[in-house]
């Protein structure tokens, strides 16, 4: 047999003549190069994993970006965007608007932060607000940038905590998943994960509900709910969701020291079915008997609660 023989040919896949060291580092016989790890070599299957779901980051990302923009309509609900340093592309000003503290402090900071000023008739901020009670005044705000939902597990990891995530199941009500979000901002989750269809979005008037906690929290959005509970799965998270029929109370919940996913369901119908049987467990918050539900937001601000009370006793919050 000839050294090349013994070496394995050139056509060898790298590693397929390689040994073991005794620091447990894989070199190639002979040559003394360590071997590429799995998901660094382009034809092994981690790699193309790796990429595909790069590839499904980036496409998420543009159809984000393709969605018209939002219009935050009111006094007060303009006010606290500028505050929170929301993104504006223009602010607009009803023509011979009555002018108060409100309005003044909005103009200020719009002037203040290089927002554009425009002037228009209550006809056009009618119809730019889909007639909305505007106040004579609106905020155009950019589309709102979903991130994808592994991104959210990547933040808990980046700031060394234990991941926390909402995930909503059929909540079509803006200001339900403003509410989440705000809760989920309070009591330390890394983000909000929402369907993208059949299911509210990142609108005005979610924005609004949240009360800047928007602007601090990043919500993901998910082609299929299913698929990305069992990505989270994959990725070490336990999914729990939220339903009246759960076999083990909130107040009983161990699982809330360790990497969670919280499953919250609309009012009424509650989780879907394929959602339910994909959750790891499923558990119930004890109301009075003649309460039939829980709104989403409510219903994720007590589980939120209780997971943040837990941590905090365990120091892990």
């Amino acid at each position: 047999m000839t050294a090349r023989g013994k070496q394995g040919g050139r056509g060898d896949k790298p590693g397929k003549a390689a040994q073991k060291k005794a620091s447990g580092q894989w070199v190639h016989r002979g040559r003394g190069h360590p071997t590429l790890p799995a998901a660094e070599r382009p034809w092994h299957k981690a790699y193309q994993r790796a990429e595909a779901a790069k590839d499904a980051r980036r496409a998420a990302r543009a159809k984000a970006k393709e969605a018209a923009p939002e219009v935050v309509a009111g006094r007060n609900p303009v006010l606290e965007a500028l505050h929170a340093h929301v993104p504006a592309k223009a602010l607009y000003v009803a023509v011979g608007i009555d002018f108060d503290d409100r309005v003044r402090e909005a103009l200020k900071i719009a002037t203040d932060t290089g927002v554009p000023l425009l002037e228009v008739t209550r006809s056009e901020l009618d119809r730019l607000t889909g007639g909305a009670l505007h106040q004579g005044l609106a905020l155009q705000i950019p589309p709102y940038e979903y991130a994808h939902p592994d991104d959210l597990v990547e933040r808990a990891r980046d700031a060394a905590e234990e991941p926390l995530i909402v995930a909503l199941d059929g909540v079509t009500d803006p200001r339900n998943l403003g509410a989440v979000v705000r809760s989920a901002a309070a009591f330390g989750a890394h983000g909000v994960v929402v369907p993208e269809r059949r299911a509210a979005g990142m609108t005005a008037g979610a924005w609004k509900a949240s009360a800047g906690a928007a602007a601090r929290l990043p919500v993901a959005r998910a082609t299929n709910l299913t698929q990305a509970l069992k990505a989270y799965q994959k990725a070490g998270l336990m999914v729990v969701g939220l339903a009246a029929d759960g076999a083990v109370d909130l107040a009983d919940l161990e699982l809330a020291v360790d990497p969670l996913v919280l499953v919250v369901g609309s009012e009424g119908r509650g989780l879907s079915r394929l959602v339910a049987q994909t959750c790891d467990l499923l558990v119930r918050i004890p109301i009075a008997a003649h309460t039939e539900s829980l709104n989403a937001g409510v219903a994720a601000g007590i589980a939120l609660y209780e997971v943040a009370r837990r941590r905090a006793a365990a120091g892990r919050l």
